[in-house]
């Protein structure tokens, strides 16, 4: 992997942290119109601070996709940091962010060769969550299976090993997370969390395993 191609990821990230932080200040909670609230927060300028915290996530995130898993993956990256920060803040996965991310990101993966291998990740994943869903629905979302849907697709165009890593890897970080509350007294069993963001990280530990 070329040093400049490495460093124009990592750039990407640092610009797009900045939007995210200003994209994601624009969705609510519980939005009275989700329409009015997608063109608010889909346009807007970015924001950089001092220090540059998300910025530096961002740039983290994408340089080590792009490293461990190739130029194809950087859409997912930038996407799936997006979900995560606006999931963090509102405990939504707005459908304006994520219904789209499905065939931009089988675009982005044809260079793969796998695209039909992603797309049997993906719908797999859904499903896996869907029943998640269906028994525990006040653990999960309908957004975190639809969610899982790209994730199932980015995983599993590296490999089934992959894909299985980051099912796996989201339920065990979600779970620590949700000790470590308990631990500290922060939260009780009924205490509810985003879990987008720990699903995010199961799959970028698992692009993370590379090619």
């Amino acid at each position: 992997m070329g040093g400049l191609l490495l460093a124009l990821s990592a750039l990407a990230g640092l610009l797009w942290g900045g939007y995210v932080r200003a994209m994601a200040a624009g969705f609510e909670a519980e939005p009275a119109d989700t329409r009015a609230e997608a063109r608010r927060a889909l346009v807007r300028w970015p924001r950089y601070r001092v220090p540059p915290w998300l910025e530096l996530a961002a740039a983290v995130v994408c340089l080590l996709v792009v490293w461990r898993a190739g130029l194809p993956y950087l859409f997912f990256a930038l996407v799936g940091i997006a979900l995560a920060v606006v999931d963090w803040r509102t405990s939504r996965l707005p459908d304006v962010l994520t219904l789209p991310a499905y065939p931009l990101l089988a675009l982005t993966l044809l260079p793969t060769g796998e695209v039909a291998r992603a797309l049997a990740g993906g719908l797999a994943l859904a499903l896996l969550y869907g029943v998640l869903w269906f028994v525990r629905p006040s653990d999960l979302g309908l957004g975190d299976v639809k969610l899982a849907g790209l994730i199932g697709m980015a995983t599993a165009a590296l490999g089934w090993e992959q894909w299985v890593a980051a099912a796996l890897g989201g339920q065990v970080l979600g779970a620590l997370y949700a000790v470590w509350l308990l631990a500290t007294k922060r939260g009780a069993r009924d205490t509810q969390f985003p879990f987008g963001p720990f699903m995010l990280l199961g799959a970028l530990g698992a692009l993370c395993l590379g090619n």
